[in-house]
């Protein structure tokens, strides 16, 4: 325990000058045609391509965990984002974190603020390949792809894969490793290949519409899904 503070110091020390670099990958997506909105966050170098004619879009407070030690799990490869397409779309509103996620879209990916990623996430909204001939597999995305939607306030455990045409609700939580085929609703937990509901919870309620004079302020003990 006697060398518990100097290890501590010396671990933040190295994560700050892990991040001196953000401004380069600022300039890097610039560069590459992506549309940055306020401050974001890069920890460490992440994998961005933007097709021409097409658009990504990070909104202030974004924060995009690429570094191996910028999360406690680890990120085994750094963020991937790409649009594949002319016309394709990948916005990721305020304050959305990821870490070693994989974002591709050949339609359209939108997730809304405030949602999580966990490490090793997936999210696309294309097939990616197309069977053709007797054995063979062609490249095309764009056929058969499906915009994904994800609502604010969203928890996406690690290595969760989401595909192609799922709408999930605000404040939804989507377990580790679950494959998501299905629409999510507001609220709801789910888990499992493929995904299930396992707890049908409600969207979170607007406080300042909520309480009334008299009603007590809500408690940090108040379940998160009544």
């Amino acid at each position: 325990m006697s060398n518990w503070k100097p290890a501590w110091l010396l671990g933040a020390a190295l994560m700050r000058l892990r991040r001196l670099p953000n401004v380069l990958w600022h300039w890097e997506a610039a560069f590459r045609g992506v549309k940055v909105l306020g401050k974001v966050d890069f920890v460490g170098r992440p994998i961005i391509s933007v097709c021409p004619d097409s658009h990504l879009e990070l909104g202030d407070g974004v924060r995009l965990n690429s570094s191996t030690r910028a999360n406690p799990l680890g990120c085994f490869h750094p963020c991937v984002i790409r649009t594949l397409r002319p016309g394709a779309r990948v916005v990721l509103a305020r304050r959305v974190g990821m870490s070693a996620t994989t974002v591709c879209a050949a339609k359209s990916v939108e997730i809304g603020e405030s949602t999580i990623l966990g490490a090793g996430a997936m999210i696309v909204d294309t097939d990616f390949h197309r069977p053709e001939g007797q054995w063979e597999w062609n490249d095309d995305c764009v056929t058969g792809a499906a915009s994904v939607h994800i609502g604010r306030g969203v928890f996406i455990g690690a290595r969760a894969i989401v595909l192609k045409g799922v709408t999930i609700g605000d404040r939804a939580i989507v377990g580790a490793g679950a494959v998501v085929t299905r629409d999510v609703p507001a609220g709801a937990i789910v888990a499992g290949n493929p995904a299930r509901i396992i707890h049908e919870g409600k969207p979170a309620p607007n406080p300042a519409a909520s309480l009334r004079a008299n009603d007590p302020p809500p408690t940090r003990n108040r379940p998160l899904f009544p």
